[in-house]
């Protein structure tokens, strides 16, 4: 950038001397202003590769306790650039996604994971807001008032309403022993709902997992369709390719379980522990999927 800053000083020099000085200083501050625009758009790009590159390098990771000792530091990272960009949209989904993998697969202690599910669900909710505000403005109202405002949702706003329904589902996991917090089920169900209704298949089957674990929450005989998550289980599948180990595992967990169903749940942790979990961006939640899988199979449950 040296050289540029040499021509606004060149250019100020010459006017100046021919008595200008005035619309020197008009033109050097505009040439400026556009170095300084290209220099941060520039920067951001740059920001953006980086941010990029790291959650691919986390998500490959294939030792877990390594990516639990990392993340912390990215994760205070993205929340000093947020401090300088507060309305940064991609990166507060950034923020907002981490915060929610973090809590919810990689920290222990409950009350750690609400403190950190919450930041998630904050940042969720400053993204979702700068596109759909009435979104919002309902959460805390009844499911008759919240569902239209998530029903005129548009293909266009998939991301930040999908970001957002992983980082509510993930602040409802945090605080399954609260039953106002257990209240707000149907609305998160439905955000899934409408996603899957505008793209079946988005994050290669993951928001049809999400909706296949909720289904499973509530049994039959208390009016609970373990049979429509089965489905979603099974499309979840079937978007993943099947290289989503976390979707077998789930299944055994949530369903198979659910309905006593052995031979289900025996195949499908098979499945997991014969797979090779090393598959890119799936690496570190394959090697999650499959200790959670031989823990499963230790535990005799049938």
């Amino acid at each position: 950038m040296g050289h540029r800053f040499f021509v606004i000083l060149s250019l100020s020099l010459v006017l100046g001397l021919q008595g200008c000085s005035s619309l020197a200083d008009k033109l050097a501050t505009r040439f400026a202003d556009k170095v300084s625009v290209r220099m941060n758009a520039e920067l951001k790009k740059k920001l953006a590769q980086t941010q990029e590159n790291i959650v691919g390098a986390m998500l490959d990771q294939e030792d877990p306790d390594t990516a639990v000792a990392g993340i912390p530091a990215y994760l205070i990272l993205l929340d000093s650039m947020l401090l300088s960009t507060p309305d940064d949209s991609r990166l507060l989904m950034a923020a907002a996604s981490l915060y929610s993998a973090y809590a919810g697969s990689l920290v222990d202690q409950p009350d750690r994971a609400k403190i950190l599910s919450r930041r998630s669900l904050k940042y969720a909710s400053k993204a979702l807001c700068q596109r759909l505000p009435r979104i919002c403005e309902l959460e805390s109202k009844p499911f008759e008032q919240f569902k239209p405002a998530v029903s005129k949702a548009s293909r266009n706003d998939i991301e930040p309403l999908y970001v957002y329904g992983v980082a509510w589902a993930g602040w409802l996991l945090a605080r399954t022993d609260d039953y106002s917090a257990l209240a707000e089920l149907p609305k998160i169900q439905f955000i899934f709902e409408h996603l899957i209704a505008m793209d079946e298949g988005h994050d290669n089957g993951r928001a049809q997992l999400y909706l296949a674990v909720m289904g499973c929450q509530i049994p039959a005989n208390l009016g609970g369709k373990p049979e429509l998550a089965r489905e979603h289980f099974e499309k979840a599948l079937k978007f993943s390719g099947g290289k989503d180990l976390m979707v077998h595992v789930k299944y055994a967990r949530y369903y198979a379980r659910l309905v006593f169903n052995q031979e289900l749940h025996d195949r499908l942790l098979k499945e997991v522990l014969a797979a090779d979990p090393q598959v890119h961006r799936l690496t570190l939640s394959n090697v999650m999927a499959q200790e959670e899988a031989r823990k499963l199979k230790a535990d005799e449950y049938f």
